[in-house]
């Protein structure tokens, strides 16, 4: 066919139409407004509009640069925007313009092995990872139905998880306990010793000590294997949010690769402060502890993000840190969440810890949903014998420690107190071993198929 031809001359017509539609939608005018006031960490932006999410530059006094910003809101006309760094450095009747309406931040297998913050720059002394393709911020809805079950057991490398609650690939887990109880070694210990492809660790809001600590003594052989995106507790609300936000679009590139990724962040309670911050100086009524409503619902988005993909692609397998405060896992309304849009729950236990039982799992309080669909019959058999066992043991500890107790009056008690050793056994592991399933469930047989006396 004649490149002159009708058919062709309109297929040119078409395609040159398209393009010009294209060029006029991106808006290439760039339109500046001017910082009216401040409050507190919110800045108020006159002149120009922008949907709620976009990235916006603040020129810095003196011709320092731009702070980026982003837009959390509008109010009579302006717009509310918070800058990633805090606002010092702001004038007002600085200039501000858009400059993109949906964050991108770019992607590559260049990411493994480094250390980066919430904004992608390295903390890791090395020059900026080489990566070229973007991938929204706050990723790419997946439709429900279009999702792979969760249908294989995903091994973690830790005995009373593996035998006991046994998580499955694409699971969403939360790991809840106080402060100081544990819990960012028993992350190390998963990190380092479970069967994935890529390891995205999300840092938000810990002490800038913590996470040197935890990238050198905890992570180990899993780093070269890994992207670590640090927020620590000096970063601002927004880039805290930003942090886990980046930790997260992260694992959903390697998923897209095909890739089974293993993604832990800790933590969402300070995901959840920082959603606090944001929510709160944009102008929301706070509920529930202070909490604004929203600040739930984006816990449940963020969650959703996580878990297997379509057939063609991986699987995101994620453990959320919760911190509870005071130890009270009933009462706080970020652990309430929590457990409601999880998968299930890990729980530490403070008296175990201070017992020297490690890792400190209150294997009465800790759940897999999925576990029952993942495991033999024989296999969930034991575990349920085993729980009852040790609840019973748990609940009767006071009268056993003061003596009173006789044997023979509780048959369920009395199997349990014979059987203490070898189950506590099935529980405790060095915090440098690895446990696969298999040596977890012969453990587990090993406890509950002692000969009765």
């Amino acid at each position: 066919m004649s490149p002159d031809s009708p058919l062709n001359m309109v297929t040119i017509r078409t395609l040159a139409h398209d393009r010009l539609r294209e060029a006029l939608a991106r808006d290439p005018v760039r339109r500046f407004g001017r910082i009216t006031r401040s409050n507190g960490e919110v800045l108020h932006a006159s002149g120009i509009r922008a949907p709620i999410g976009s990235r916006c530059l603040i020129a810095a006094e003196g011709g320092a640069g731009f702070l980026s910003a982003e837009v959390v809101g509008f109010e009579q006309g302006a717009l509310l925007v918070m800058p990633e760094q805090g606002t010092r450095g702001v004038t007002r009747g600085a200039r501000v313009h858009v400059e993109s309406r949906a964050p991108a931040p770019l992607m590559g297998s260049a990411l493994l092995g480094r250390i980066i913050d919430a904004r992608g720059q390295p903390l890791d002394g090395q020059p900026p990872p080489d990566v070229t393709q973007p991938w929204p911020l706050l990723g790419v809805p997946l439709n429900p139905m279009a999702r792979t079950r969760i249908s294989q057991v995903f091994d973690v490398g830790v005995g009373a998880i593996n035998a006991l609650a046994t998580m499955g690939r694409g699971m969403r887990i939360g790991l809840f306990a106080g402060s100081g109880v544990g819990k960012t070694t028993l992350l190390g210990m998963m990190a380092r010793h479970a069967r994935a492809d890529v390891v995205v660790v999300g840092m938000i809001g810990e002490r800038g000590r913590e996470i040197r600590e935890f990238i050198e003594d905890h992570l180990g052989s899993a780093r070269p294997r890994s992207v670590v995106v640090a927020s620590p507790a000096d970063d601002t609300a927004l880039g805290r949010l930003h942090g886990a936000y980046r930790a997260a679009a992260i694992a959903e590139y390697f998923r897209g690769q095909g890739k089974h990724v293993l993604l832990v962040v800790d933590s969402l309670t300070r995901l959840a402060m920082a959603l606090r911050e944001i929510g709160l100086a944009a102008g929301e009524p706070p509920a529930t502890k202070g909490y604004p409503p929203s600040v739930f619902g984006a816990l449940a988005a963020y969650v959703e993000r996580a878990g297997n993909g379509t057939s063609a692609q991986g699987s995101i397998t994620a453990i959320y840190t919760v911190l509870v405060e005071g130890d009270d896992h009933v009462g706080d309304p970020v652990a309430d969440t929590a457990r409601s849009v999880l998968d299930g729950h890990i729980v530490l236990s403070r008296a175990l810890a201070e017992a020297a039982m490690y890792p400190p799992i209150d294997i009465s309080a800790s759940l897999s949903r999925p576990m029952p669909s993942l495991v033999t019959p024989a296999h969930q058999k034991l575990a349920a014998r085993f729980r009852a066992l040790w609840a019973r043991r748990a609940e009767k500890q006071d009268i056993i420690d003061l003596g009173v107790y006789a044997a023979g009056r509780d048959p369920l008690l009395d199997e349990a107190l014979r059987r203490a050793p070898a189950m506590e056994n099935v529980l405790r592991q060095d915090m440098h071993e690895g446990i696969t399933l298999a040596a977890s469930l012969a453990a587990l047989h090993a406890a509950l198929a002692e000969p009765q006396p």
